[in-house]
């Protein structure tokens, strides 16, 4: 049972305590402050124990959490009513977010809608769908060309003129919330644009601004440093710093307009907290935490997911539940399978995206054999209580081949090797692919990239390719089944393909990833109510799976049990009944990642109900008799009767 927002109890640690009390001196007569004492009360001394490490040997340690503290009050204090009626309705059901109706979609307001008014015109639409997560991606003022799509923020209290303004964008979400639709947007924490104020000020010498990032006079730091990082974007600078015009170098691991945050300054975090909460006063009810493995330096190290980011996610989501309870974070973090689990968990983010799904559905649709994605599913896929996946075919971003490699070892694969041979098959460079995605950070040299498309290019409907349709709608109902919030690229529900033209715009030419950003199509979206066209059947396949969905209380949480086909190219797994293992009230899931019809054997089957009918395809079955999928076909099996 959750515990009520409003039980006081005393902190055990006794400068927590002290925190609280000073607070309760100067604010404890106001409006509003038993609530928020309850909740400071609740998670003081976990926010002060997660900085602890990164900043407690600080003479000013304990004023500094004071002031971060002030921060949070005065957030809480413009914090609106009905946000603060939602802080604590998810307080009594802190598992709504597990629900079999959650259903996500993303993108870029501009290029869907035009702009937040335009997004709002769209809500019928969402709701014809089934959409109640939406995830736009950042409306924040940016530098304009060059952005990174929109993640080099110049400010996070103000949004590109072009969509509206910060107003129009806290009315859609309020009209969104009303709809049953979360907004969900980005929080990116690891760094700022040039263009923000506080780098502004720092290039022209203010010694407060300056210790915001990572600057150094000459390059004896960051030649120490670069002893062992990777480079992320060697295309545009080399190593991990860019050189400003008076001749001093700042750390920008992504892009050298994007400048790393220094959180070793703990007026930092105290900064970043208050644009956090700021953000969530939109009425923003999910955080994509972007880029998290990277928050945090220290000499002589990848600097990348060590200890301390895991206390700065810990010290931001305890702030969230003293002045924000029903924010949420999901991560985003594209590294080893084991390093993304690490940093899900109720206590730091909450949901996360699972690029190790996304890449191994891409190369089992290449391979035609699940061996990578069965393993992935039976040893990688559980998740601690109280948090889940967010499963997707594709984002925004690039696709990069995160599996482990030694997972791909057990089954003989040689990972290097097989990396190769995926960004061959998706670029449309090895003989009878289907594909046809384009090159991201190609390096001749190496051969190593990773890809851009759509999901209708990678999936064959570009080149015409008669199973591209059933690949598309296999891929999505792997995500809608397998557990977590299921996340839609808006776009792909209607089969949109590669956008070309972005070659022909300066500002994007040298970033392939344009291409699966496409302007929404007016036609193709008519198309989708046509079941005579490639759109029509995608979107009626869909909503016919999403439908489905949300009558499964099996779909429901992210409990998943692995069920080994013995086909090399059937994918099988089950979701068990929310009371047990009772197969007669679950869903057995399988899966033909094959142009191929595959056959399930009768004794695989024999632990199963004798009869169980395909909700997909209002089919009866004898398993008794074993089971022939049609290519690419997908079956959610339940017992007859049930």
């Amino acid at each position: 049972m959750a515990r009520s927002p409003i039980s006081v109890w005393t902190a055990p640690d006794p400068q927590a305590a002290r925190l609280v009390d000073a607070l309760r001196r100067r604010h404890g007569a106001q409006a509003g402050w038993p609530v928020f004492e309850a909740r400071l009360q609740q998670h003081v001394a976990t926010l002060r124990d997660e900085l602890r490490p990164l900043h407690g040997e600080r003479a000013d340690f304990e004023d500094s959490v004071l002031r971060l503290l002030e921060t949070a009050w005065s957030s809480w204090c413009e914090r609106p009513a009905d946000l603060k009626a939602m802080d604590a309705e998810r307080e009594r059901d802190p598992a709504w977010f597990q629900s079999q109706r959650m259903l996500g979609g993303v993108g870029y307001v501009d290029r869907f809608a035009g702009d937040f008014r335009g997004v709002e015109a769209q809500i019928p639409y969402f709701q014809e769908l089934g959409l109640s997560y939406l995830h736009l991606m950042p409306p924040y003022l940016c530098p304009e060309p060059h952005n990174d799509g929109g993640y080099a923020v110049s400010s996070y209290r103000a949004t590109k003129p072009a969509l509206g303004t910060i107003e129009d964008l806290r009315h859609l979400a309020e009209k969104l919330r009303e709809a049953g639709i979360s907004l969900v947007l980005d929080f990116v924490f690891n760094h700022t644009s040039d263009e923000h104020e506080w780098a502004v000020a720092a290039r022209a010498g203010d010694p407060v601004c300056r210790d915001y990032y990572h600057i150094y006079p000459d390059r004896q730091q960051p030649d120490a440093f670069e002893r062992t990082l990777r480079e992320i974007f060697p295309d545009e600078h080399p190593g991990a710093f860019s050189q400003l015009d008076d001749g001093r170098w700042v750390w920008t691991t992504f892009h050298s307009y994007q400048w790393d945050l220094n959180y070793g300054n703990p007026e930092v975090f105290r900064a970043m907290a208050g644009e956090m909460l700021f953000i969530a006063n939109l009425g923003v009810e999910f955080l994509r935490m972007d880029a998290v493995a990277f928050v945090w330096k220290r000499l002589g190290t990848p600097c990348e997911s060590l200890p301390e980011a895991h206390h700065l996610l810990r010290a931001y989501n305890a702030l969230a539940r003293i002045a924000a309870p029903a924010l949420l974070f999901k991560s985003e973090a594209i590294v080893h399978p084991d390093e993304v689990v690490s940093y899900i968990s109720p206590a730091e983010c909450q949901v996360s995206y699972n690029p190790l799904q996304m890449a191994l559905l891409w190369n089992t649709l290449a391979t035609r054999e699940v061996n990578l994605l069965q393993l992935a599913l039976a040893e990688r896929h559980h998740l601690p209580e109280g948090t889940a996946w967010v499963n997707y075919v594709r984002s925004h971003d690039d696709i990069g081949w995160t599996f482990a490699d030694e997972d791909a070892a057990r089954f003989g694969i040689d990972g290097f090797d097989h990396r190769q041979f995926l960004n061959r098959f998706y670029v449309d460079r090895f003989p009878g692919s289907f594909a046809r995605g384009v090159p991201f950070q190609d390096n001749p040299a190496t051969g190593d990239c990773r890809i851009s498309g759509t999901c209708a290019a990678l999936c064959g409907l570009e080149q015409g390719d008669p199973h591209a349709v059933a690949r598309i709608l296999l891929l999505h109902g792997v995500v809608l089944s397998s557990g977590g919030i299921p996340l839609i690229y808006l776009g792909d529900e209607i089969g949109q393909g590669n956008d070309a033209g972005y070659a022909d715009d300066p500002a994007r030419a040298g970033d392939s990833r344009w291409v699966h950003r496409p302007m929404r199509d007016p036609r193709r979206h008519a198309e989708r109510l046509d079941p005579s066209t490639a759109a029509g059947r995608i979107h009626a396949g869909l909503r016919h799976l999403i439908s489905l969905r949300r009558h499964l209380p099996a779909f429901a949480g992210g409990r998943l049990l692995p069920f080994w086909s013995r086909h090399p190219a059937v994918l099988g797994y089950r979701r068990p009944a929310p009371q047990g293992d009772d197969a007669r009230g679950g869903v057995l899931v399988l899966a033909n990642f094959s142009e191929r019809p595959a056959s399930v054997l009768p004794e695989v089957l024999s632990a199963q109900p004798a009869t169980m009918v395909d909700l997909i395809g209002q089919t009866a079955f004898d398993l008794r008799a074993g089971l022939t999928l049609a290519p690419y076909q997908m079956v959610w099996l339940v017992a007859s009767g049930a």
